[in-house]
Parts: C-alpha cells; sequence; structure tokens
C-alpha cells in the first residue's frame, strides 16, 4: 500500500511486524499490514520495510522466534529504524522482552490506535475519553514506561499522559483514572441531557468500519461540512445535524431526522477504548435507525462488515433495523475467484450489482458513491421510507 510519505521532521522511520497464521491466507495477511500501514502513515511514520513470520500466534516471549528477532535487531541498528510496530497488543512481558534485542522503540496496535485517537481528539469528551483509555492501557506496563521514556522523547505512542508520568506509581496512575472517570462521567451526563431533548425526534446514525466514507456521506445527506479525510480515525467526535428530505409522493408524510456521525470501528479496536467511548456511542444504541456504510472497493470488506457487527453486539446495539450501504461502488473491482455474476462481466454497474449476493443481505441495500454523488436518490428513498414507517 503507497501513501504519502510525511516529510516533515516529526515523521519517524517505523517498520512493521506481524504474524501470518497459518490458517488465514497470505493475500489476508497482506491486507492486514496494509492496515498496520496506513496506521502508522496516519500517525507520522515512513515505514520502510515489513517482517512477518508464519506462525500458529505469536510467541508468548518475544513475538517472533529468536532468530527472526535478530535478524530485525540487526535490520534495526544498521537503518537507524525509530520505532518497530507490532500487529497485535503486546503484553507488558513481551514488551521487556523485545526491548532487550530491539535497540527501537516498540510500539504495539493498541499504542498505535490510542495515539491517532490522542491526535485527533478535540473537544473536552473525546480528550477525557482518550486520556482515560491511555492511562487504563498504561497501568499495566508502566514499569515498562518508566525506563522506556528516559531513553525515548516524544513521537508515535508517546502523546498523552506523558514523561510527566514517569515518576508517578500505580497509585497515582489510579488516583488519574478514578478522577478522569468522574469527569467523564459529569460531561456524559450533559450529553444525555442534549439527547434527551431530542428525544421526540427520530435519530439515524451512521456506522462502519474507520475510512469507508460516513464523513463524506453526512456532508451529503445534510449538506454540511464535517471533516472528511482520507486517514483513520479522522471523526471521533459525535456530530448530529437535522435532515429534511421532500415529502413522501405517495403518502406525503414528512421526513425529517437527526442524522449522526461518530468513530468508526477497526479489527483489534483496543478494549479501553470500547469502554471509554460508549458514551459517544450511544447515538447508535439510542438510534432508531442504523446506516451501515460499507467501503465495497475494499478486498476485505465482508470481514470488516463482521467486525461493525460484533462492536455493534458489545455496545448493545444489534438489535436496530440496519440500512446497508455499500459505497464507493466507482472503485469496485470484484474477486476474480467468486462464482458471483461478474464471472464473465466487465460492467459492474448498479444494475448488475443488484443481482448480486450482496444484494440478498436483507431488504435495505443501496449502493451508491458519495463522493461522485451516485445513486443518493435511491438511498433517500429507503431513508424516508424507513423513517416515515417509524410513525
Amino acid at each position: 500500500m503507497n501513501h504519502p510519505i510525511n516529510l516533515n521532521n516529526t515523521s519517524e522511520k517505523a517498520i512493521l511486524i506481524g504474524v501470518e497464521p497459518k490458517n488465514v491466507p497470505i493475500n489476508t495477511n497482506h491486507v492486514y499490514l496494509d492496515e498496520l500501514e496506513f496506521l502508522a502513515y496516519t500517525a507520522g511514520a515512513e515505514c520502510v520495510k515489513r517482517f512477518t513470520q508464519r506462525l500458529d500466534f505469536p510467541h508468548p516471549k518475544t513475538y517472533f522466534g529468536r532468530g527472526k528477532i535478530e535478524e530485525i535487531a540487526a535490520y534495526v541498528k544498521i537503518n537507524n529504524i525509530d520505532c518497530a510496530i507490532f500487529d497485535d497488543e503486546l503484553s507488558p512481558s513481551q514488551i521487556r522482552n523485545l526491548e532487550e534485542f530491539i535497540s527501537c522503540k516498540i510500539i504495539d496496535r493498541s499504542s498505535l490506535i490510542l495515539d491517532i485517537f490522542a491526535k485527533n481528539a478535540r473537544t473536552a469528551q473525546s480528550r477525557t475519553q482518550v486520556e482515560l483509555a491511555q492511562s487504563e492501557y498504561l497501568l499495566p506496563r508502566l514499569t515498562r514506561m518508566w525506563t522506556h521514556l528516559q531513553k525515548q522523547k516524544g513521537g508515535i505512542g508517546m502523546k498523552g499522559p506523558g514523561e510527566k508520568e514517569i515518576e508517578t506509581d500505580r497509585r497515582v496512575i489510579r488516583d488519574k483514572i478514578a478522577k478522569l472517570k468522574k469527569d467523564l462521567h459529569h460531561i456524559d451526563s450533559q450529553s444525555s441531557t442534549r439527547r434527551k431533548n431530542r428525544e421526540s425526534q427520530r435519530r439515524v446514525a451512521l456506522v462502519g468500519y474507520t475510512n469507508v466514507g460516513k464523513s463524506t456521506l453526512i456532508n451529503l445527506l445534510a449538506k454540511s461540512d464535517v471533516l472528511a479525510q482520507d486517514k483513520l480515525f479522522a471523526t471521533l467526535d459525535s456530530t448530529v445535524r437535522k435532515v429534511v428530505f421532500p415529502p413522501d409522493p405517495v403518502t406525503y408524510k414528512p421526513c425529517v431526522f437527526l442524522l449522526s456521525d461518530t468513530v468508526g470501528f477497526i479489527r483489534k479496536l483496543p478494549h479501553q477504548l470500547i469502554e471509554s467511548f460508549k458514551s459517544t456511542l450511544a447515538e447508535v444504541i439510542e438510534a432508531d435507525i442504523l446506516l451501515h456504510v460499507v467501503d465495497v472497493s475494499h478486498s476485505q470488506f465482508e470481514e470488516q462488515m463482521e467486525t461493525v457487527a460484533q462492536t455493534l453486539s458489545e455496545i448493545g446495539a444489534s438489535d436496530k433495523p440496519v440500512i446497508t450501504i455499500f459505497n464507493k461502488i466507482d472503485q469496485y473491482q470484484p474477486d476474480p475467484t467468486s462464482d458471483d455474476i461478474f464471472h464473465d462481466s466487465t460492467i459492474y454497474d448498479i444494475p448488475t450489482l443488484k443481482k448480486t449476493w450482496m444484494a440478498k443481505l436483507n431488504d435495505n441495500i443501496v449502493f451508491i458513491s458519495a463522493k461522485q454523488d451516485q445513486n443518493i436518490e435511491e438511498l433517500k428513498d429507503i431513508i424516508r421510507k424507513n423513517v416515515t414507517q417509524l410513525g
């Protein structure tokens, strides 16, 4: 995966490290590391090399076998690598062991995602949520961070609680967590009051994997100006916009609802973030209808759909009516090994897409391109029908 290289002075040279499970196809593992590279790019790193090893599961002490770790250590030393980024959450003991072998900063997937959240947090609520998640992640790793931060200053994975925490102990971290939870409870109470004031209005929430086009879609439907970037987790804070569609041409019922956009989901999302962001995700939990946006151009979009379904189940929102929106059809390329309708076709237009297995998932399926403003009227018709049926 190619991303623009960050040429400013804060760019860090990074290597990516991931286990290739033997029960997962090689191509799928490559896509997983593509996603890790996109995360690293979003955090400001220049990824110069990947290291993988075919294993059933990561080594409990050093993630990879001893020989592979020595190969990585030699590469890091020769090429002046700033950080090694792992595609799994590492245990405190794994981090300590890896630091003994590899003379650079060790960043696991959870720490990387937390760092991106910290950089993108804008409001008091999201900043408090991220700091709480970071502190909870830090607590069992406090001994490691104590020595590690003495050698490293700033950079990816270092944003948030910061260097002042070097001189603290577990009691101080626990006190800080307690205070953050209290602050967040106060902020959540204010947010809950605002939501109660909107109880009489129909609410629709956008959900989906990160970077599937939710912000672009809310801008299109609500004529708003929500930040839409080709980066992961560009949107953290809930955005709510009032949407007014023309009345239904048959029933003449008006169609007015509140449309909310919130943080995207991702594979292996740190559990600390799910817990901390449950208040933000209340917009999803309390919605009448969910719009599940899918990047149909992504090679692993089916797995991304499963990740979203699993996360919705974790937050208690799996029983909501769902409209599935297959976005980015202008970039869609079918799987060449599929026996679907495209087997002998080079035309991927909407009538053809409607003959595929995707169109048979449920009664509320629509194919669009939000960026190209393609088939948006059909999407509006489906939303209007579902909202007016709520009464």
